[in-house]
Order: C-alpha cells, then sequence, then structure tokens
C-alpha cells in the first residue's frame, strides 16, 4: 500500500527529514521506499554497476555523485541490473541518462536531472557513508520515501496505523 509523503509528513512531522525539491522521477515507479544504501562517488558509476549486480532486497541505491550535471551515472543497463537483482530504487544527487529506457522498468528512480554522456569508470568512491546534500544527511540503514511529493528519510520504518 503506497502512502502520499504529505500524509506521512502529517502523521510523523518529528520524525522525518524532508529534502529540498530538487530531485525529478525518471523511474517507471513514481511512488517507491526501502531501505537505505550509500554511495560516494564523482563522476564514476563504477561503485554503483558494482553495487546494483548484487542482492537489492527491496532497500533504495542513494548515490551522492556530487550534483554533477556533467554525466549519467545510471543509465538503462544498470537500472535493468537494479530490477534484475530486486532494487526498490535509486536515487542520485547528479545525473541519469537513457531516461525513456528507463521510464519503463518497474523501478523507482530520481535524479536531478538527465545527461547524455557515459561516466568514467576508476573503481574511485566510498560505500555505505552518510551523505550531505539538498539540505538533509542520509544514512546507511535508514528508510527513504518517494513519489512526486518529494523525498524524505526516516530513521525508523513508517507505517500509517488506522
Amino acid at each position: 500500500m503506497r502512502i502520499p509523503l504529505p500524509d506521512l509528513c502529517d502523521a510523523f512531522p518529528d520524525q522525518v527529514r524532508v529534502a529540498e525539491p530538487v530531485f525529478r522521477s525518471y523511474g517507471g515507479y513514481d511512488a517507491f521506499h526501502g531501505e537505505i544504501t550509500t554511495i560516494k562517488c564523482f563522476q564514476d558509476n563504477s561503485l554503483v554497476a558494482e553495487k546494483l549486480a548484487g542482492s537489492g532486497n527491496g532497500r533504495v541505491l542513494v548515490v551522492d555523485a556530487g550534483g554533477s550535471l556533467r554525466c549519467g551515472m545510471l543509465g538503462d543497463n544498470l537500472a535493468q541490473a537494479a530490477v534484475d537483482h530486486g532494487w526498490s530504487g535509486v536515487v542520485v544527487y547528479g545525473c541519469i541518462r537513457d531516461v525513456d529506457q528507463i521510464k519503463q522498468l518497474p523501478l523507482g528512480v530520481q535524479a536531478l536531472a538527465a545527461h547524455p554522456m557515459k561516466s568514467v569508470k576508476r573503481g574511485i568512491g566510498q560505500y555505505d557513508q552518510a551523505l550531505s546534500f539538498a539540505g538533509i544527511t542520509v544514512m546507511p540503514g535508514e528508510y527513504l520515501y518517494a513519489d512526486h511529493n518529494g523525498l524524505l528519510v526516516a530513521a525508523e520504518p513508517l507505517q500509517l496505523v488506522g
């Protein structure tokens, strides 16, 4: 059952952190949520590819690409890998590419923008780091919720009762 973000904000105002409205939805699923896994990398999506090739178990991969608008950090092949391995969604503080193909996939994807250039592949980056962007800090193991209203993070899973 999907619960709109405004309802979560109303029910849990002291438990959620809401990102500044800088992200756009690009995936086939406009609403998604899950436990957070993080990657910090800049114009190099090697670690993104590595992580999405592993089991997602309904998690959300959050990628801090430094807000770079110079290349796509997620394309159709990596998005398909995310679907194949059970990821709920991918959030990129940076760009993605292959937006027409990604929109057809059963995956939540939010990013700053689209860019047709691919990233470099040098294997540079860090897993499981606290990430700060768009006015919030995101920690591995927390929970991300996203829909057309925005993106929010909570330390614990959120459920409305009644």
